[in-house]
């Protein structure tokens, strides 16, 4: 089967919804979802949307914070371009339909602050901004007569000229011309032709065994992109969420870091406050040294967990401001009106990415990457909470605003995939049980903390399990987990060896062996053309 768009959007979270509608009016999209469209880690955000939203605060504090904790690698042109859209990506999801909470006493915003943040400056629906984006703007797409939403797809690969006609960089620019797509339903494998196609496939939360991330979080766009031929960067860089509730029947529920910008306070089991110890911003600072700070005291004590107590502020005002995480503890046996919540850090946000230009254009022609899935620069080291999502709706306009600026493009017609050669799978298991495998040492070794060592062994695994799986996905037909399985491999031999070349700790790398910061901070950039590198 064969199908032509104007534009192809693959992944289904703000970034791409926000995209899909900003270009509906003029073009034919099609937005692919691996579930439902709703589905994604935008959809799980709880936070809020980092903004200058008043007169105390001033786009240069919103940016200085960015820079600080981007801890010197944030791009600064794209940092101002970002915040500078804060109070107008605000005002466009308001007319799409997001009822974000209002101050009760003058019928302003509510804002609130966040860990990084100098100023309250993050505009939230309840504890559930994430679903309430999400919601609204799924209804619209939906409903435009300009948007084909295809559920239950996922991308296999992006078809390229270079790749379609056995071409190298010397035979001239490379173009992105669409993707080959498996149905999960069918199982057959379609061919989605576009003249644009935007990845927008979220992070690789995944690829850890601890993670606040959905399930379809597999680092696909960032596994196409490179086999494609693009440049990733930073993805070293993984940001830990310092509180993941603490559980046995609680999967991947976060914590949202407004609790600590109320008033939360981290506590040991025996009630002693430690954030004192570690940081003078005590619980408001950024994420990485919180989530350090939880992880050192875990383990010099032998914990399972520490606690996030708010259970000091009235009962009311709890319930008031986080309905939906008091709601979801309280089915868990924790009143948190008078209870501390159990916490430990897990897999939230990669700051690395496939590499774009202020655009979201990445090397390829006609690619672009927005959203968790690209590295533009703004998050540097560490990303400050709540840029996500504005990062998200900057960058969907301004990819967008250079789709209608290079108008049409020349079709080329596309061959259907190829399963002349292949047979059913016989032995599934191999794919659970890689999958396992891969996700338990890349927390063990690849974590919070990294040594050499670590570093090593888990590139020494990656690449013994990524022969195993490469030769599965050559000899059988191709199926959903195999699909993200293989991206995961790949995203994991990204992030380990962007974390061996990086001789330092800065932001969310932390080494034993490199513990101090080098005098410049320099990109971690890895390139196809050298991709054999990675495999000595």
């Amino acid at each position: 089967m064969h199908k032509v768009y104007d534009v192809l959007i693959i992944g289904s979270g703000l970034a791409g919804q926000s995209l899909a509608l900003r270009l509906a009016e003029d073009y034919q999209v099609c937005v692919l979802s691996k579930r439902e469209l709703p589905i994604s880690a935008s959809n799980w955000a709880q936070g809020g949307i980092a903004a200058v939203l008043n007169n105390e605060d001033s786009i240069e504090a919103h940016i200085q914070d960015t820079l600080i904790a981007g801890a010197g690698l944030c791009d600064t042109e794209v940092t101002r371009m970002v915040v500078n859209s804060g109070s107008s990506s605000i005002d466009w999801l308001m007319q799409q339909g997001v009822n974000f909470t209002k101050d009760a006493e003058n019928d302003r915003l509510h804002l609130t602050r966040e860990g990084g943040h100098s100023h309250r400056r993050v505009a939230h629906v309840a504890d559930a901004t994430g679903q309430a984006v999400q919601t609204t703007l799924s209804d619209r797409v939906s409903e435009h007569p300009n948007i084909t939403v295809l559920e239950h797809h996922i991308a296999v690969d992006l078809i390229t000229t270079h790749k379609l006609f056995k071409l190298t960089a010397n035979d001239g620019p490379n173009r992105c011309l669409g993707a080959y797509v498996l149905n999960n339903q069918s199982g057959k494998v379609v061919t989605l032709s576009a003249q644009y196609t935007v990845l927008a496939t979220g992070g690789a939360g995944k690829v850890y065994l601890y993670t606040t991330n959905p399930d379809v979080s597999t680092g696909d766009g960032m596994a196409m992109a490179w086999r494609a031929g693009c440049r990733v960067a930073n993805m070293e860089f993984v940001q830990f969420h310092p509180t993941c509730l603490y559980h046995p029947h609680a999967k991947s529920f976060l914590i949202s870091e407004v609790l600590r910008g109320e008033g939360g306070l981290l506590k040991l089991p025996d009630g002693t406050r430690f954030m004192p110890w570690h940081d003078a911003r005590e619980e408001l600072a950024p994420r990485d040294v919180v989530a350090r700070a939880i992880d050192f005291e875990m383990k010099k004590r032998g914990l399972d967990c520490v606690y996030l107590d708010i259970s000091h502020k009235p009962a009311d005002f709890i319930r008031t401001h986080f309905p939906n995480i008091y709601q979801r503890c309280l089915e868990l046996g924790i009143d948190i009106t008078r209870q501390a919540i159990p916490v430990v850090p897990a897999a939230h946000y990669t700051c690395g990415g496939v590499m774009t230009d202020m655009h979201g254009r990445t090397d390829i022609d006609c690619l672009y990457a927005i959203g968790e899935t690209a590295c533009t620069g703004l998050h540097g080291a560490n990303r400050l909470a709540s840029n996500s999502l504005l990062e998200c709706l900057a960058f969907s306009q301004c990819c967008a605003a250079d789709i209608r600026a290079n108008g049409q493009q020349p079709t080329i017609s596309l061959p259907d995939w190829d399963e002349s050669r292949v047979t059913d799978a016989d032995e599934e298991v191999l794919i659970t049980h890689t999958w396992d495998e891969l996700r338990r040492f890349m927390w063990n070794y690849v974590g919070i903390v990294r040594t050499t060592k670590r570093l090593s062994r888990a590139l020494h695994r990656i690449h013994m399990l990524r022969d195993e799986v490469d030769e599965f996905y050559s000899n059988f037909k191709v199926s959903h987990d195999l699909i993200e399985l293989r991206n995961l491999l790949q995203v994991a031999e990204l992030i380990v060896r962007c974390a061996i070349e990086r001789q330092e700790s800065r932001g969310l790398h932390f080494s034993k062996d490199y513990p101090d910061l080098l005098p410049e901070a320099i990109p971690t950039v890895l390139t196809p053309e050298n991709y054999t590198s990675l495999l000595d």
